[in-house]
């Protein structure tokens, strides 16, 4: 969420202190008392209810034991906004969550916890926040498993988006308790799909067989390693003959800033780059442009040209992030440090660089054995 908050959502005045009627009915402890309830106009009223404690054994016997466990129960809605924890998992995320993410997020941040919600989670929107706990969260991911076979990344990512809802909840007031997805366990899933990238040898032959301008592109994206929406965000007054200056992104339509702070550092152009986009350079302008002068549609253009181009070249199509995985792959078989690749990539971070784009290559592997083989 950033590091500014969302706006308090405003509740109901403080509600009495109250302990609840405590009574026995068969061998079963109830408990009866009134709480807060948000209606859907956003209104609140106040009911009573009758909440089913404990059964009448064990360490339940007694009234004084079913007393304890009661005021323990109870103790939450009496806190000074304990009603708005009356509020289901559906109000809470509509109504201030992702408001709060469009506000203060990228749009593509916003439209993917959208999306979160609307595939995944939005089916359990009537549960109470308050009584989502631990054991709610894994029944969850395990029904989405099982119904629909997704992969632990995908599970990991749900995760994060209600243990994120809840955190929201909690610092805004609207629940007391912990965050009931911080000890969820994930089920037993699928791997996640072994991520490409794209070797020398392979970029060489992309270049030999597409025609332009999907070939200058591809070029862009192999010897640059920039991000999809980077490269449909390049003007010429961005490029100086020796090095791509990152000012704007566009993901859809939409024009943003640049990722993060390090993602603006400049760019260099390698010589068999910059032999490509000398001969087309213009004054100004985007330098990928469909015909209405907008940033080019890079998915369509592989849809359509790229991908069936290399096909019919037996090659396979990747997808445009494979050429920043290839590249960092590349730099280090070269024998360049871990921190210069994330500096050249651009990211916050060097676990990052290390842990999801730098691929083994098989000829590491090879040389390798072959030195066992001679022992």
């Amino acid at each position: 969420m950033g590091n500014s908050s969302p706006t308090q959502p405003e509740g109901p005045p403080r509600t009495r202190h109250q302990r609840g009627f405590l009574f026995k009915k068969g061998n079963t402890w109830f408990l009866r008392y009134r709480e807060t309830v948000r209606l859907p106009d956003g209104s609140f009223q106040r009911r009573r209810v009758t909440h089913r404690l404990a059964a009448a054994i064990g360490d339940y016997k007694t009234k004084g034991a079913a007393r304890a466990l009661a005021d323990e129960f109870i103790a939450p809605k009496n806190e000074a906004r304990a009603p708005l924890a009356n509020t289901t998992l559906g109000q809470f995320v509509e109504e201030i969550y992702l408001p709060a993410v469009e506000s203060q997020k990228r749009i593509s941040t916003f439209r993917g916890y959208r999306n979160m919600w609307l595939r995944y989670v939005k089916r359990h929107a009537a549960i109470v926040l308050r009584d989502f706990d631990t054991a709610t969260g894994e029944r969850i991911l395990a029904e989405l498993q099982r119904e629909r076979d997704l992969s632990i990344t995908t599970l990991r990512h749900i995760k994060a988006f209600l243990s994120g809802t809840f955190h929201a909840a909690k610092r805004l007031g609207v629940i007391s308790t912990p965050n009931p997805m911080h000890d969820v366990e994930l089920p037993k899933a699928k791997p996640a799909a072994e991520t490409y990238a794209y070797s020398l040898p392979e970029i060489q032959r992309m270049l030999a067989v597409l025609a332009e301008p999907a070939a200058t592109i591809v070029a862009v994206a192999a010897f640059t390693g920039a991000r999809k929406s980077e490269i449909r965000g390049f003007r010429w007054e961005d490029y100086d003959g020796e090095q791509l200056k990152v000012q704007r992104t566009f993901w859809r339509s939409h024009q943003l800033e640049p990722k993060t702070e390090k993602s603006k550092a400049p760019i260099l152009v390698v010589a068999q780059l910059a032999d490509r986009l000398n001969p087309l350079r213009q004054p100004c302008g985007l330098i990928f442009q469909s015909a209405s002068a907008a940033p080019i549609n890079l998915d369509a253009l592989a849809r359509k040209v790229i991908a069936p181009t290399l096909a019919g070249h037996g090659l396979a199509w990747h997808g445009w992030h494979a050429f920043r995985r290839g590249l960092a792959t590349v730099l280090h078989h070269l024998g360049v440090s871990d921190n210069i690749i994330q500096r050249i990539l651009r990211h916050s971070n060097v676990s990052v660089t290390q842990k999801c784009y730098i691929k083994t290559l098989d000829p590491d592997v090879v040389a390798a054995m072959r030195k066992l083989e001679k022992v």
